[in-house]
């Protein structure tokens, strides 16, 4: 046990609570990871899985502080009987770590992380989280509760009683002591199996994990007719706008703002929750020059915007009560590089920030623009959204991780000059929009800038677009524009369609991957 006048308990007035995780608790987890596997050596969590549990499932999700510390972490997630109480990898049954596995159908919840810190042992904190664990499946009338167990002392033994067979029944039977196994057993949970290849990492437990039920006491365990998993009608409703925007000369800020608030203004009459304007937005800006700049002269008279551009938005997000995804604006950041960023302003006033990944070669050639290396979904009001601009939606590994992170909508601000270079982008947000099971919102400009490199001509259709299944629109396209010309689409989303054809459509891409074989890995993940 540790010395506990080495932790904040000792501190007067300090007190344990648990609670649910949130986005904000992301960094916290890691870190308390990372001091628990690391000297293990085993493989921890980056950023995105953290926040792809939350996210997936933010019910299962708890989080146990101590004044401002986070001392312990539990993370589960509601998954079919049929899948869980069968033979396992971790890998494969958490979708690598990022709980996207979860079925809101799965009567039964999966338990697939408890950690906690070293210096806090004795004060019963996993006992608290194995209780809220319980305590949540009665809630949700699951069947129980099911995970695998590591075993740290095995390696020590296994020689000497010949199995891990063997090694299990005299922990069961008190002959022997294992530190998680005999803990585990004490909080009234049953070994149904021994899973081989569980965690390739766990060299204690020699990579074998033992299966483990809590049955719930309230539900009858005996088998239950199948339940009709379709056709529910869904209340909620996240209302979009898209808009269709025209790059004209302007005269001066002031104007290029009086043209942006009137459609915010208007989408707001309409009661939108979000608001989507077109990538590089902001060249409008350069045509108060009056003359043709160099693409060095381009870059520095935008990032003299960058100050007075934040500051209205975000006044436009809160005088407005929406959500605003302002296109995007290039900017010479901090280290001197010039990225391509999206600068996203919610109605509670936080700005994020979403720098393009892969500029295209038109960017690199008149103006320089480096990707940016961090894509992570962005915690809202309506739920988590992504951004993708333009070209990146060409990349489907990005939707992917987005899609992981639990990400339901993405918007894809886009500035295409004729029709096959906009059918490209077309056609990947489609492709988006069914392999991720997701919305998808884009938005490009029409018009045209006199003197502004590279803005010569523009051609746009923008659309909200849909996944292809009988929950959502004939063609998969929830709103539609008029090529070429001014205006905005709406339309009404419902979380809950996405979550049924996730769980229960004619097909199901997110469940249906095969994590045995494949994973995509965001090297970025850490430094997010």
């Amino acid at each position: 046990m540790a010395k506990k006048e080495e932790n904040k308990l000792q501190q007067p007035g300090a007190h344990l609570t648990v609670r649910n995780a949130t986005l904000a608790d992301v960094p916290a987890i890691v870190a308390l990871a990372d001091r628990v596997y690391g000297p293990l050596k085993m493989e921890t969590y980056p950023r995105a899985a953290i926040v792809g549990q939350i996210n997936n499932f933010r019910q299962g999700q708890i989080v146990v502080m101590v004044g401002d510390a986070l001392v312990g972490y539990c993370a589960t997630f509601r998954i079919s009987g049929d899948v869980a109480l069968k033979p396992h990898t971790w890998n494969e049954i958490t979708g690598n770590g990022f709980a996207s596995r979860h079925d809101i159908h799965g009567d039964w919840l999966y338990g697939m992380e408890v950690c906690i810190d070293n210096a806090y042992r004795g004060y019963r904190i996993g006992q608290r989280l194995y209780n809220e664990r319980k305590k949540l499946c009665q809630s949700l009338g699951l069947k129980g509760v099911v995970f695998a167990g590591r075993m740290p002392n095995l390696h020590k033994r296994l020689k000497k009683v010949g199995s891990v067979e063997n090694y299990i029944d005299q922990v069961v039977h008190k002959q022997i002591k294992d530190p998680v196994l005999s803990f585990q057993l004490r909080n009234g949970f049953e070994v149904i199996g021994v899973i081989p290849n569980y965690l390739d990492d766990d060299t204690e437990s020699l990579n074998y994990a033992a299966h483990l039920v809590w049955y719930n006491p309230k539900v009858p365990q005996e088998d239950e007719k199948p339940v009709k998993k379709y056709g529910v009608r869904m209340p909620d409703v996240v209302r979009i706008a898209t808009v269709q925007y025209m790059q004209r000369r302007v005269t001066s800020f002031a104007e290029f703002l009086k043209y942006i608030e009137y459609f915010v203004d208007v989408v707001a009459d309409y009661k939108s929750d979000f608001v989507v304007f077109p990538e590089l937005l902001t060249l409008q800006l350069l045509s108060i020059e009056d003359q043709e700049l160099s693409p060095f002269e381009s870059i520095e008279a935008l990032t003299k915007y960058t100050p007075r551009l934040k500051d209205a938005f975000r006044d436009m997000a809160l005088s407005y009560n929406v959500n605003i995804i302002a296109g995007s604006h290039p900017t010479r950041v901090e280290n001197g590089r010039i990225e391509n960023i999206s600068y996203i302003f919610l109605r509670d006033g936080r700005i994020f920030e979403q720098p393009k990944i892969h500029p295209t070669p038109n960017e690199r050639y008149w103006w320089d623009i480096e990707g940016g290396s961090s894509l992570t979904a962005i915690d809202t009001d309506c739920g988590p959204i992504g951004v993708l601009i333009c070209y990146d939606s060409e990349f489907p590994e990005l939707g992917r991780h987005l899609a992981d992170q639990g990400v339901q909508i993405l918007f894809v601000p886009f500035c295409t000059d004729e029709r096959q270079s906009y059918l490209r982008v077309r056609y990947c947000c489609q492709a988006r929009a069914v392999e991720n099971q997701m919305y998808v919102v884009m938005s490009g400009n029409v018009g045209n800038l006199p003197n502004v490199s590279n803005m010569d001509i523009q051609y746009a259709q923008s659309c909200i677009l849909t996944p292809c299944d009988f929950p959502f629109a004939r063609d998969g396209i929830a709103a539609d524009t008029t090529p070429n010309v001014e205006t905005v689409a709406f339309a009404d989303l419902r979380p809950e369609s996405l979550i049924m054809a996730r769980n229960s459509g004619t097909v199901q891409n997110l469940k249906d991957r095969r994590h045995d074989l494949y994973r995509m890995q965001w090297r970025g993940d850490k430094k997010q």
